[in-house]
């Protein structure tokens, strides 16, 4: 694989990326609509919004350990179709908390279950394809994988919410039945590509990879809290101000994220992922500032954009250095401890 092109590098990783950016839409079509559904639907207030959004993260970060031994001892290809299969389960469980809205309480415990369920899906896709990815390409074009599995994600999550807003003047039970057929395509296509085969040797122990890549990976944590909460709390505030157009944060969010990858993709490889995050990690700084400050909801779609340019590179910069502190046996362990 040391003689792959660019263009042909990008070529094996297009696959990859759609899969991801199908079966992230299962996250990126609720995200915008879910506090509306949870404070609107259902009358719970900000801090239940902010607990069933933020589940989903921690199932996550449970399964990671998970997804990543099985991504290493059972093929990224498994992971991957399991993961996508997962989230389609998740809309499942959407669909049914929106026939037990007359009993709000049931209807909250059903979709934390679902949000639980997508946690660990999301777990195994993102877990699985970075993995997958990354052996079909090598190591050496570790962050131009990352990079477009990063542009699926956002780009999954920026175009998610136009689509869910535009769904849930439908109902929430719509938002949950696209996400399902999204689920569903991206399990269909990850069966048609080939898998790779496993690398011989012995995977180091969780423990181990964990402490390879914890500054890395505390680096990306501190990183996420800053899109993490404008994803969760954009709309209300948004409402609170009685602006309108809070999904076209998300928007320009997602815009600003790809558009970053897209021109500036190859800088981690090129220069080091600590050189590029020390430029990036400031830019999120100050896109938070600018929607803290901000008098005009123009502004504050500015704001979302810095972030999303910001974050945009701080993943694989941040990663690239994680994969190569790792043998190639324990890549997926490391993609889980990391992300």
């Amino acid at each position: 694989m040391t003689t792959l092109s660019s263009k042909r590098t990008t070529r094996y990783l297009l696959p990859f990326a759609l899969i991801v950016f199908l079966g992230y839409l299962t996250v990126g079509i609720p995200l915008s609509i879910l506090p509306l559904y949870i404070h609107d639907d259902l009358g719970f207030g900000p801090a239940t919004v902010g607990w069933i959004i933020a589940i989903q993260s921690l199932a996550t970060l449970m399964t990671r350990h998970a997804a990543g031994k099985i991504t290493d001892q059972k093929g990224a290809h498994l992971a991957t179709l399991s993961g996508a299969s997962i989230c389609a389960l998740s809309a499942l469980f959407y669909g049914i908390s929106t026939l037990l809205v007359p009993h709000p309480l049931l209807a909250l415990l059903v979709l934390a279950i679902g949000r639980i369920v997508l946690g660990l899906g999301e777990s195994l896709l993102i877990t699985g394809a970075l993995s997958w990815s990354v052996a079909t390409v090598g190591a050496q074009h570790a962050g131009r994988a990352m990079v477009w599995i990063g542009i699926a994600m956002f780009g999954a999550a920026g175009a998610g919410a136009p689509i869910g807003s535009m769904l849930f003047a439908h109902g929430f039970h719509a938002v949950a039945a696209i996400s399902l057929v999204m689920a569903i395509l991206a399990a269909v296509l990850s069966r048609t590509q080939n898998p790779v085969p496993l690398v011989e040797g012995r995977s180091l122990p969780f423990f181990n990879v964990m402490t390879l890549v914890w500054r890395q990976g505390a680096g990306l944590a501190l990183s996420t809290m800053a899109f993490g909460v404008m994803f969760t709390f954009l709309s209300l505030y948004f409402a609170d101000k009685a602006w309108e157009g809070s999904q076209y944060g998300l928007t320009a969010f997602g815009i600003a994220y790809i558009g970053a990858r897209i021109l500036f993709g190859g800088f981690p490889d090129r220069f080091g992922g600590r050189k590029v995050a020390q430029v990036t990690l400031p830019l999120q700084v100050i896109g938070l500032v600018i929607i803290w400050l901000s008098r005009e909801p123009w502004v504050a779609l500015v704001g979302c954009a810095l972030l999303g340019a910001g974050y945009s590179l701080t993943f694989p910069a941040l990663g690239v250095d994680a994969v190569r502190q790792v043998p190639s046996q324990s890549r997926g362990a490391a993609m889980g401890a990391y992300v």
